[in-house]
């Protein structure tokens, strides 16, 4: 069973056995796999190759019009678009920043799984960059697990237990909104330990 993440000297220390840290880590390396950034094949020229390595669109790619595979709502809530009365405006934000974001996010999901599968045993043991990695992955796979169950407001939350409550034992929605609730608690956990409350 589960403890919470306390502070020990300079350690942050929680206690998951081998089904709660492997839930935990399945839900990471599924928001990993959303955000990790797609590696365009390589040109061999080396400013075309630098431009893809940005995330910016190659030269040879401006002029196409076809239109961009459908988005996965979730990446809209994980990567969130920075202007939205200016449609224009956030898509050039987004071609120009969230590759970045998606290395950034995508580099604390990894720092977050593999510190939970190198744990000793059921004991989690974080050092400050871990727990600082572990806070913002937990936010990621909770903004994931929030779009999938529709989770907007506090209205929404209310509806959402509605339809919970009416549901039969074995519908997915029961068991994500169990991992959310999951999660919600040992982020808060390990947010207090690495305040010093």
């Amino acid at each position: 069973m589960a403890r919470a993440f306390k502070r020990k000297g300079a350690r942050f220390v929680a206690r998951l056995d081998d089904v709660e840290r492997q839930v935990v880590v399945g839900l990471l390396e599924q928001t990993h796999e959303l955000l990790v950034p797609v590696l365009r094949e390589q040109t061999g020229d080396l400013f075309e190759d630098l431009v893809s390595r940005l995330g910016l669109p190659r030269l040879k790619d401006l002029g196409d019009d076809s239109s961009p595979a459908p988005r996965d709502p979730a990446l809209d809530r994980l990567l969130p678009s920075a202007h939205r009365e200016d449609p224009a405006l956030a898509a050039e934000f987004r071609r120009l920043t969230e590759y970045g974001l998606r290395e950034r996010k995508a580099a604390n999901l990894a720092k977050a799984i593999s510190a939970l599968q190198d744990s000793d045993g059921d004991n989690v043991r974080l050092d400050r960059e871990q727990a600082q990695a572990m806070v913002v992955a937990l936010t990621d796979v909770r903004l994931l697990l929030g779009e999938r169950l529709g989770l907007r407001t506090d209205e929404d939350a209310d509806a959402l237990q509605e339809r919970l409550e009416a549901v039969s034992p074995e519908d997915p929605q029961l068991y994500l909104a169990g991992c959310y609730d999951f999660l919600t608690w040992l982020q808060e956990s390990l947010i207090q330990a690495l305040m010093g409350m």
